[in-house]
């Protein structure tokens, strides 16, 4: 395998791209480890993740008798570990859950939450009495919002787990402790982050040992994260929510290892051990709305993705999509995103902070007068003026004020179990690195979920929803879903991306339920994100294929990819099609108990 040494908190052993360093714990001759392939049919459950240990980790779960809610906790605490620009104990999320026992869906609620210290000022530079520049906000303390991680994970398992939070660490445990080959993707997100790194001598020990991006296929250990997964495992969570590692998250948000050659002076973070002892997941019901005789569950404020998925697809269910040219089905599709992002931007915040008219923005009636200013021949001007979910009025366009987008990056996941229950979850530490800050001796990430607030008011004289308070949960896009036929699960989808997760959920089911596409090429479709902008953001091969959309007055900005879509679909008796992505970010893992042809 090559020389290993030990630099920092990072040890890299250089092999070859294909060779995976796994353990007998997560891996055995009977059941080998999935490789990254996108798709995956067969029985007895299934999971469909970003990286293969973390996919390998969910399904050794299962093999054990574990419920969808103990893989899906081993899931993430793996790609704390393989995925972490994205992933980890530093961040928080959304838990979607159906019980097959009681046939219901239920919600999680671990968004991260801002310290007590923080107010609607927080993101106001006192030397300039403006909003923070975004880019010295993210690389900050005062981005790091409360994590609920940890949290949601206690509390899934508490709800519908069969083991303990120590059993379901173990996979990530030992694939921290051994390594794993570092991807291209990773490397990458590294490479985009090197700068931000260096500012942190913490974060240069994790991710540029020696000072440098290691090579694809070095072998990545991080026994400071596997230290800090058996602290937890042998305490319990009280070692993060107001233990030793909490005390060491709240000293790296208020004074971050700035590197003796930092060239930044970032603002100090609020968090407390306190704040973090305070933290509480909150359990809620999901979004609920009726599409084309489907039952489709979401996630409810302090997400948006919920609402804003659902009010696009009332919107849409007005028209016979199906029956429609490809040009009049996606012109559709992108004016009915356009106008529930407007309504998402001036209604939906925090519900503890905010009334949100949620029954209002998903009822047909306002649907249907949103609806009404879609027009076949050409586009709304944008960005288009919400309209009043209390008082549906008329069916001519208004012009709006378009809202600023500080979304980036997230993850998600999907799992199923042979008992028939199901998890969607979406998470995060926000943009890809989050912070940039690493915890000293703790081997994780911090988030900058506190950006995700509006720094100033965004609505004109309305009262902006999003602003920051203390104890406030930042507006989030996330948008796990499940959607179930005649009462039972029929789809689970999700995908990472800012606000474009919105309209990535929106578009794939569009094309699964009203184009006829079958749920692998609904996936690998060319996507578009339209969120109440001038120009939607598209990818190439959208764009190459839209001529009679820019004749109806679209624009297209171009983007590389958008999304990195997971999903299950349940194709009857007991059989699973498990889909990942084929080609965004190099390909994701997809995996079934009972793999069949």
């Amino acid at each position: 395998m090559g020389a290993r040494h030990r630099i920092g908190a990072l040890s890299v052993a250089v092999v070859a791209a294909t060779g995976v360093v796994l353990s007998p714990a997560t891996a055995s001759a009977t059941h080998p480890a999935p490789g990254r392939t996108p798709l995956a049919t067969g029985y007895g459950g299934a999971v469909v993740s970003d990286t293969v240990e973390s996919t390998q980790a969910g399904l050794a779960v299962l093999r054990r008798g574990g419920t969808a809610a103990d893989a899906a906790v081993a899931v993430a605490a793996t790609l704390g570990v393989t995925d972490p620009f994205v992933a980890g104990l530093g961040g928080g999320g959304y838990f979607v859950h159906y019980d097959a026992r009681t046939g219901r869906v239920s919600t999680i609620d671990g968004r991260e939450t801002t310290p007590r210290a923080g107010d609607d000022k927080m993101f106001i530079d006192p030397a300039t009495g403006q909003p923070y520049p975004f880019a010295t906000a993210v690389t900050s303390g005062l981005s790091v919002g409360v994590p609920g991680m940890l949290a949601t994970w206690e509390r899934a398992l508490k709800k519908w787990g069969r083991f303990s939070l120590a059993d379901t660490l173990r996979p990530a445990i030992d694939v921290a402790d051994r390594g794993y080959p570092l991807t291209p993707a990773l490397r990458g997100q590294i490479v985009s982050n090197e700068a931000r790194l260096k500012q942190f001598t913490s974060s240069v020990e994790l991710f540029l040992p020696g000072g440098s991006v290691p090579a694809v296929g070095a072998v990545l250990r991080n026994p400071d994260l596997a230290a800090t997964y058996r602290e937890i495992a042998r305490t319990g969570t009280r070692a993060f929510y107001g233990g030793a590692v909490g005390r060491d998250v709240a000293e790296a948000t208020q004074n971050p290892p700035l590197a003796p050659d930092a060239t930044i002076t970032p603002p100090k973070g609020r968090m407390t051990v306190a704040d973090l002892k305070a933290y509480k997941t909150i359990d809620q019901a999901p979004t609920h709305m009726r599409y084309r005789g489907l039952d489709v569950y979401g996630m409810a404020p302090s997400s948006s993705g919920g609402i804003t998925v659902g009010e696009a697809l009332n919107i849409l269910e007005t028209s016979d999509l199906g029956g429609l040219d490809r040009t009049q089905a996606l012109h559709r599709y992108l004016e009915a995103s356009k106008l529930a992002f407007a309504d998402r931007g001036r209604y939906i915040g925090d519900p503890r902070f905010v009334d949100v008219p949620q029954r209002a923005l998903l009822s047909d009636a306002f649907a249907a007068s949103r609806a009404c200013l879609i027009d076949p021949t050409r586009v709304i001007p944008a960005p288009a003026a919400p309209g009043n979910p209390a008082a549906p009025g008329s069916c001519t366009p208004a012009k709006g004020t378009e809202a600023p987008d500080n979304e980036v990056h997230t993850n998600h996941f999907v799992v199923s179990d042979a008992r028939g229950n199901v998890v969607s979850y979406t998470n995060t530490i926000e943009q890809l690195g989050g912070s940039a800050i690493v915890v000293p001796d703790r081997g994780f990430l911090l988030n900058n979920e506190l950006t995700d607030f509006n720094f100033a008011p965004t609505q004109g004289t309305a009262p902006d929803p999003n602003l920051p308070a203390a104890g406030k949960r930042p507006r989030s896009s996330m948008s796990p879903t499940i959607v179930l036929k005649d009462g039972r699960p029929w789809l689970a989808l999700g995908s990472p991306g800012g606000s474009t997760i919105i309209t990535t959920v929106l578009q794939i089911l569009v094309n699964r339920i009203d184009l006829g596409m079958s749920l692998p090429d609904a996936l690998a479709a060319p996507r578009a994100s339209q969120r109440n902008t001038a120009a939607t953001t598209a990818e190439p091969a959208f764009i190459s294929a839209a001529g009679g959309l820019t004749a109806l007055g679209h624009a297209f900005t171009p983007q590389a990819e958008i999304g990195v879509a997971a999903a299950i679909e349940f194709t009857g008796h007991g059989k699973l099609l498990a889909v990942g992505e084929p080609t965004r970010r190099g390909g994701t893992s997809a995996g079934v108990v009972f793999p069949t042809r």
